[in-house]
């Protein structure tokens, strides 16, 4: 099954280099990445040079200083190198007559958005008016939305997230389990009770459907929750329930198409 990880961080000076993530992926049967530059970093050029270095293993999601007024136009550069998608900020606008200046851009110039914001935010009416008004731009809710930060039943907020599956061009990432279930302490093996996993990636499949959804194990970060290895092993038993279509949508073949990387 092709498997494509949406969601890994890789920096010389901020997490670890692109060859650590390799190592991790080849170990467990990651085929590609989405490399999605970490919040701070508006230079995108190690990312770029990595695609470059494994040709068809990489997409890069870059950053730009979105305060700036030339910020479309470096957009436009970043893209001409090979940035394929935009991190923004669900509330993120530009500056000037046009506060959706670079989410237009982005659109523009056919790329996708993965979008990093709290969990309120992907819930507001703010947001929902992007995604309504740039209806041919991808965007991409992480982290599931953070409900593992927020999510008590009835789970109102999250469930107002889950309806903005009624506009076609908006996904979402599947995260581990480590960022929904709390850390059994002292540890045992095996680490999850997956019999006890909250009901959100089940509440999220029935609302966006399988194939606007994604795996994203946040590397490394994760490291620090139940490891990369566990991140990709317990989604996958978590996921064995589902059809053999729609487990092949969330692990691979959604990704492939959205970041380009068939």
């Amino acid at each position: 099954m092709l498997t494509i990880d949406t969601h890994c961080h890789a920096s010389p000076q901020w997490f670890e280099p692109i060859e650590v993530l390799l190592f991790q992926m080849n170990r467990n049967a990651v085929d590609k990445a989405a490399l999605i530059q970490h919040r701070g970093q508006h230079d995108n050029r190690y990312l770029i040079e990595c695609a470059r270095r494994f040709p068809g293993r990489f997409a890069v999601v870059g950053i730009v200083d979105t305060s700036q007024p030339d910020a479309p136009d470096t957009l436009a550069r970043w893209h001409a190198e090979g940035v394929v998608g935009l991190r923004l900020n669900p509330l993120e606008r530009s500056p000037g007559r046009d506060p959706l200046a670079i989410w237009r851009k982005a659109s523009e110039l056919g790329m996708v958005v993965s979008s990093l914001g709290e969990h309120e935010q992907y819930a507001s009416d703010e947001f929902r008016k992007v995604v309504e008004e740039l209806s041919n731009l991808p965007i991409i809710v992480e982290h599931l939305g953070f409900v593992g930060r927020g999510g008590k039943p009835p789970f109102t907020t999250y469930r107002k997230i889950l309806a903005l599956s009624k506009y076609p061009n908006v996904y979402m990432k599947v995260p581990g389990l480590g960022e929904i279930m709390a850390r059994p302490i002292p540890a045992r093996d095996p680490t999850f009770d997956l019999s006890k996993a909250p009901p959100f990636i089940d509440m999220a499949i029935e609302a966006f459907g399988a194939n606007r959804l994604m795996i994203g194990t946040d590397y490394p970060p994760s490291a620090n929750r139940e490891g990369y290895g566990n991140v990709v092993r317990y989604l996958r038993e978590h996921l064995s329930r589902r059809t053999t279509a729609e487990q092949e949508a969330i692990f691979g073949k959604t990704a492939a198409t959205l970041f380009k990387l068939e």
